[in-house]
């Protein structure tokens, strides 16, 4: 297929021409002609499927195609909902892209940012805003944002809406648009809650799933690397040194260990950036920048931070710390090898993560070769570290008062 043939605006074609895109991708196929015919959609799709373009063209289609932005002046009939303040820029990039040949004006509101700027840019009007759910819900406060014209609102990445607590923001907001309104829900997994939103809040919806959460692409190749927790730090640097270059994503489950892993390499002369939830946005942003202009070739970040960031040219996925979600490991090397592109995705496995290897594999159906000639082999007879409790936990004083009525001997 090509977009020629989903009937869009002259002005839209000569964006995505522009834009180097002329087959549209799956989702694309199939969520724009529902858009276009005012349904409502659930769409199970994860980064790197077109998503963004897939209700961003159709919205704009419709703005144009009904003369809306004059009729109605600059007033918000779209609404974008995003769990993150990286992510709403990116699709307010995108909207900016697409509408470039048109009158239609798009920007983004969020935390972390002076609400002052934002504010301005509401009162002059706009025809679509892209929000975070705390920071809309601030601006509907004080009388700045108006839902009263919403004609379509899109719900983006619902599944990480659940995991920062936004799920009860989401409904609010919602509920304060009009009742009549188009509604476009997407999601990379269906957790029960969120599966619970979608029943609730969307009328005979139209199903769309474009990406099964199984897959991984052919053009990724993975190994798996078995190595002692206390190791991790020395196969990292054992592999920057001699295996893995170019652009490279690394990957770990908490802000601490982001920021432990990334004063390493800085200290043994790695150009490096994080970006996790505890950073500012203009800190967040900065360490983005960097990595997308070529300043430092590391980024790490933990699963929320980086989550629908778009990150082109990305040589490797380094998986420091393995997922207890079998899907999120899909999702993470699946920000390499793309359009066309070979990339690696290199997974280090402790002795308490070998069940997330064995969830991994039957999820995709495939085995992970194996990479045993390293300098830090796991002892396969290893057993998971057992973290001991503090001294002045309830646990020790415990058993140290019952051992103090036996011949008061210590207890260790």
């Amino acid at each position: 297929m090509h977009f020629l043939e989903l009937n869009l605006h002259h002005s839209l074609l000569k964006a995505i021409s522009e834009a180097g895109y002329t087959s549209p991708t799956p989702i694309q196929e199939k969520v724009i002609p529902f858009v276009l015919e005012d349904k409502d959609v659930i769409g199970s799709a994860q980064t790197g499927t077109g998503k963004t373009a897939a209700f961003a063209l159709p919205i704009l289609q419709r703005m144009l195609a009904n003369n809306q932005v004059v009729k109605r002046g600059k007033k918000v009939t779209a609404l974008v909902l995003s769990p993150t303040r990286e992510l709403a820029l990116q699709i307010d990039d995108n909207f900016k892209q697409y509408a470039k040949y048109t009158n239609i004006t798009s920007t983004a509101v969020y935390g972390g940012m002076s609400i002052e700027p934002q504010k301005d840019k509401l009162n002059k009007g706009v025809d679509i805003l892209i929000a975070t759910p705390g920071r809309l819900l601030d601006l509907y406060k004080q009388e700045v944002f108006n839902p009263t014209f919403i004609e379509t609102l899109v719900i983006d990445e619902a599944d990480m809406m659940l995991d920062m607590g936004f799920i009860d923001d989401v409904q609010k907001i919602e509920k304060i648009c009009p009742e009549e309104k188009q509604i476009l829900f997407f999601s990379a997994t269906m957790p029960m809650k969120v599966v619970g939103l979608s029943n609730e809040i969307l009328k005979s919806p139209e199903k769309v799933d474009v990406a099964p959460r199984s897959s991984v692409a052919n053009s990724v190749d993975q190994a798996l690397y078995y190595v002692p927790k206390a190791k991790k730090m020395e196969l990292c640097l054992h592999l920057l040194r001699n295996t893995i270059k170019g652009n490279i994503l690394i990957f770990r489950r908490t802000k601490f260990g982001v920021e432990k892993l990334a004063s390493m390499l800085s200290r043994n002369g790695y150009k490096v950036s994080s970006i996790h939830g505890d950073k500012t946005q203009s800190k967040r942003q900065e360490a983005l920048d960097l990595f997308k202009k070529g300043e430092v070739n590391i980024l790490i970040g933990t699963d929320v931070a980086s989550r629908g960031i778009d990150i082109e040219d990305l040589d490797a996925v380094i998986n420091f710390d393995l997922p207890n979600i079998p899907e999120t490991y899909v999702h993470r090397i699946g920000r390499t090898g793309r359009a066309g592109e070979n990339g690696r995705s290199y997974s280090f496995c402790s002795a308490d993560e070998k069940d997330y290897v064995i969830n991994i594999q039957k999820l995709t159906h495939k085995t992970i070769p194996v990479i045993e000639e390293h300098p830090y082999p796991l002892d396969p007879k290893a057993k998971p570290q057992v973290h001991k409790k503090k001294s002045g936990s309830k646990h020790r004083k415990g058993r140290k008062s019952a051992a103090s009525k036996k011949n008061k001997k210590r207890w260790y």
